[in-house]
């Protein structure tokens, strides 16, 4: 196991985290959500956010009690043992691979519109290898370049927030007040219970990046005090900032005019003369990818040496250094292998990446089943103190909530292959471990520990592991012996 390097501060883990959600998801895939739910759309948002909090906290607790780099795959294998964390790891591993890169080809597709003549398979390549050697400085200098680009991002909301105030408020250089404007005209629920719920995948996604604080734990510098702050810091400032911006687009725009080809902030500033936006906005975007890929090839890495730890990934894999090297050279060529996969077998590719939204969800409710047989088997973390409010209901609701989502994914426009690619991915994972075990076990009947076959013992934090050998009393003499 490579030396854990402290440092990392709340506010860095959090400007991580922040780099890690707010992306295309939400600057494109919020118009798709706004256009079927229509104002309610707010509703599914602060269920989104009520829904993070509950995962995020669920997180904390394992974190704070035992802060490994692999994090809720770790958690996975101590509560449900080894064919559990395998599949977990690698599908959030796969998912992840497959999603950002498809989003170095939409990065491509973005710089091509102003640079027409060069190859998208080059900018691709580009810009995976650079995200790669990037992620090879550590973790304290990518935390610093991160909170930079993370920045931006929060800079561009908070900056269309204030304008578009201006805009609604009639201050802005030759503009009428236009107040509640669309708002006022359009129906709360123009498509029933069912815009919200169908609405809820895309929401769920568009907050999707968070758990990178439960990877990035093992570098903190206090992991008992930074973590949970840091939880606190992301998820007031994501809920704020999207709910803050959506209820900006509102008045400005109507729902129905809203599609997925372009930012509902573009389209609503665009209506009301404000042409240069739609260019800023792209740069913001192409900002944005690009800070998403970085925070997510940080977590990446940390999860295959992680799984190469456990012995379940290739012994080549398994790095003694700060800095996982092995394990984000290997994610960095996995991603170039889904480039040219993107570019030679689109349709094969376009089924394969939209499996990235079920990685996710299927990791979040991972967690939360975790979370629950956690607190049944340890209590509560160190010094008893608890973080989810209403245990174990807030738990079980968080779960069944990420189960129905999941469920949910037919109802959503493209969904349905990601759902059956999801699925096929866990299925061949499984069957991946149970083949592993299988043989092992013939090579070793002896003893049987290739894969470490007995349960996998939970390496607790200090503190944790003290409080409980306080409670459980020394086990007495036998002297009934010779």
């Amino acid at each position: 196991m490579a030396k854990k390097h402290a440092g990392l501060s709340s506010v860095q883990l959090t400007m991580m985290a922040l780099g890690t959600v707010i992306g295309g998801s939400f600057f494109l895939g919020s118009a798709v959500s706004i256009h079927s739910a229509g104002p309610s759309i707010l509703i599914s948002y602060i269920l989104g956010g009520i829904l993070v909090y509950f995962i995020l906290t669920a997180l904390s607790e394992m974190t704070v009690a035992n802060p490994d780099a692999g994090s809720f795959r770790t958690y996975a294998t101590q509560t449900f043992g080894n064919g559990a964390g395998f599949v977990v790891g690698w599908v959030y591993w796969t998912g992840m691979v497959l999603a950002m890169s498809s989003e170095a080809i939409a990065v491509s597709l973005m710089v091509r519109g102003w640079i027409p003549n060069i190859s998208i398979a080059l900018l691709g390549s580009l810009v995976i290898i650079g995200v790669t050697l990037l992620n090879l400085l550590g973790a304290d200098k990518l935390s610093k370049l991160e909170s930079g680009l993370a920045s931006v991002k929060v800079l561009a909301l908070v900056s269309f927030i204030i304008l578009a105030i201006l805009l609604i408020t009639g201050v802005f250089p030759k503009t009428q007040v236009i107040g509640a404007g669309e708002l006022a005209r359009e129906s709360l629920f123009p498509a029933g219970i069912k815009g919200v719920a169908g609405s809820m995948v895309i929401v769920i996604l568009s907050y999707a990046g968070f758990e990178i604080i439960g990877l990035a734990a093992s570098e903190a510098s206090n992991p008992i005090k930074t973590v949970p702050k840091a939880i606190k810091y992301t998820v007031i400032s994501l809920v704020g900032l999207y709910i803050f911006s959506i209820f900006a687009i509102l008045p400005l725009v109507s729902t129905a005019e809203l599609s997925e080809n372009a930012s509902p902030m573009v389209t609503a500033l665009n209506k009301h003369g404000i042409g240069w936006a739609g260019t800023v906005i792209n740069i913001v975007l192409i900002t944005a990818i690009l800070s998403t890929m970085l925070a997510a090839m940080f977590g990446l890495g940390r999860m295959i040496r992680s799984l190469a730890d456990e012995n379940h990934a290739p012994n080549w894999l398994k790095d003694n250094s700060n800095v996982p090297f092995h394990g984000i050279l290997f994610s960095g060529f996995a991603m170039l292998a889904g480039l040219g996969l993107g570019l030679m077998l689109p349709r094969v590719y376009l089924f394969l990446v939209s499996s990235g939204g079920f990685a996710l969800l299927f990791t979040y409710g991972a967690i939360m089943a975790t979370h629950i047989r956690f607190r049944k088997m340890n209590g509560c973390p160190p010094e008893g103190k608890c973080q989810m409010p209403g245990y174990p209901f807030t738990s079980w609701i968080g779960l069944i909530s990420i189960i129905i989502a999941i469920l949910s994914m037919p109802f959503i426009p493209g969904q349905t292959s990601g759902l059956i690619a999801g699925i096929i991915i866990v299925a061949l994972y499984l069957s991946i471990y149970m083949a592993m075990r299988y043989f092992s076990l013939r090579k070793n009947n002896s003893s049987g520990n290739i894969l470490n076959h007995v349960r996998y013992k939970p390496r607790l934090s200090e503190e944790f592991s003290k409080e409980l050998n306080e409670e459980i009393p020394d086990k007495p003499e036998d002297k009934t012996k010779d």
